[in-house]
């Protein structure tokens, strides 16, 4: 009778280690796919930022020589990706190209200007950095005008500014329902076993001696759970590098690490503090109150 109810008991704590696993793995994996979702995201706003170009019309009298030092000095700039030089003749066959004429038969001379494209960095793809990077320029005696798309670059700021709002929030909210749910798991598998810990603190054993086996268990649950949900997430990446290359996911590898220890520390983090709190409370409780 005892070893049927002995095993008993054990099935019904490796249900409850399961249940507690499977909960942990499909969290982490919800919000593992929220966390590649927002760092990919920075990732795709930056490199429609540095599609932006600012074109700097250089005046007609300046040499070659002193073009070649000053596409140098840009380059130098800290604020650079990347400058590309455009003659007037290299500008009047592109443009006939696209007009699919050759406009300078009918005008008899070239009205266009030698010029250079300038690539900014991210961080610096915003209306008032290149406000000033335009007046910067206009001062140069080199430069006869500065043009640039204001309005996109406007909306496009206010665009990524929306959207890096809204998955703060949802990655704020998800971030709080995983803790709750993984918190609300195992506080269960805990509760049943409070007599135990009831039992173990009436014979003398402290409440650290208690505390440690139900932390160190909830932690390796929670390690399992991470692995699933990291062997889940590696299916998505790799699905979504085949069919969207563009984004090269599985090039960017210090975002994956990032993601996959951030995944790693959650759950070691929410399963300790869960853990702790939730036995903490039992030990606290009179032997009268585990019944409720």
């Amino acid at each position: 009778m005892s070893s049927k109810f002995d095993s008993y008991q054990k099935r019904r704590l490796q249900s409850s280690y399961f249940s507690v696993v499977i909960s942990i793995a499909l969290v982490l994996f919800m919000v593992g796919i929220l966390g590649l979702i927002l760092l990919k995201s920075t990732k795709v706003a930056n490199i429609v930022k540095e599609q932006v170009v600012i074109t700097l019309f250089l005046k007609d009298e300046v040499t070659q020589n002193q073009i070649d030092a000053f596409l140098k000095s840009i380059l130098e700039e800290s604020f650079t990706n990347k400058a590309i030089y455009t003659s007037k003749e290299q500008a009047a066959i592109i443009y006939s190209e696209e007009i699919g004429e050759d406009f300078l038969e009918f005008l008899g001379k070239n009205p266009l200007k030698n010029g250079i494209d300038l690539y900014l960095k991210a961080e610096f793809v915003n209306p008032e950095k290149m406000l000033e990077l335009e007046q910067k320029y206009l001062e140069n005696t080199f430069v006869t005008a500065v043009s640039y798309d204001k309005p996109l670059i406007n909306l496009l700021t206010e665009n990524i500014k929306r959207v890096s709002f809204w998955l703060l929030v949802a990655s704020s909210f998800f971030g709080i329902i995983a803790i709750i749910l993984i918190n609300s798991s195992i506080r269960l598998t805990i509760y049943s076993k409070r007599f135990t810990i009831k039992t173990m603190q009436m014979v003398g054993a402290t409440k650290s001696f208690i505390r440690k086996p139900f932390i160190l268990t909830s932690i390796k649950l929670g390690m399992i759970g991470a692995f699933f949900a990291l062997i889940g997430l590696a299916f998505v990446v790799y699905y979504i590098d085949k069919h969207i290359p563009s984004l090269a996911i599985l090039e960017d590898f210090p975002t994956l690490v990032l993601l996959f220890l951030g995944i790693i520390f959650t759950s070691f983090a929410i399963t300790l503090m869960s853990t702790f709190f939730a036995t903490q409370r039992f030990l606290n409780l009179k032997t009268d109150e585990l019944y409720y």
